[in-house]
């Protein structure tokens, strides 16, 4: 390489060197006012997490309250809706008739009690209803599920809160 390249290509590095300061102070204006821009979104949120966090202990008593109490029309309903129900009418049937047993059983041992007879007749024993069982968990997975619905509403309003956008 010759001086002249030599001292033409220090030229250029000059240039662009210079080009690049001249790029670089906006550039490095810009950074600091996204992080700046970052670090008070962040502070906001943190405010307002802390704002919400407060809200929810303050309220949640009332708002479980509320919770709890939404469910009892719908109680009464499926109660008003399964008496109703033709199988659900058999199975108390022969529910009852289990009990009509154990009403027997208790009247004959009380006979055999007050004649001083040995006491021969046995104890009624329950026995769980698989029917009884699988409504219980069928029940209970879509509990769950409409819980979680609402659970994710939480979440959904929480963060809503937390962006300014609620």
């Amino acid at each position: 390489m010759t001086m002249n390249e030599i001292e033409k290509a220090a030229e250029r590095v000059a240039k662009l060197k210079a080009q690049a300061e001249r790029l670089s102070a906006p550039l490095a204006d810009a950074q600091d006012r996204l992080q700046a821009a970052q670090e008070a979104e962040s502070e906001r949120r943190a405010e307002r997490a802390e704002e919400y966090n407060r809200r929810v202990v303050e309220t949640w008593r009332e708002r479980a309250d509320d919770a709890t109490k939404s469910g009892d029309t719908a109680r009464e309903t499926f109660l008003a809706v399964l008496s109703a129900e033709p199988w659900f009418v058999a199975y108390v049937e022969y529910r009852a008739a289990r009990h009509k047993r154990g009403h027997v059983l208790t009247e004959a041992q009380r006979a055999q009690t007050a004649l001083g007879e040995v006491q021969t007749v046995p104890e009624q024993r329950w026995y769980d209803a698989m029917l009884l069982e699988d409504m219980v968990s069928h029940a209970d997975r879509k509990a769950a599920e409409l819980g979680a619905e609402f659970d994710q509403e939480l979440t959904d309003k929480r963060d809503a809160y937390l962006a300014g956008t609620d």
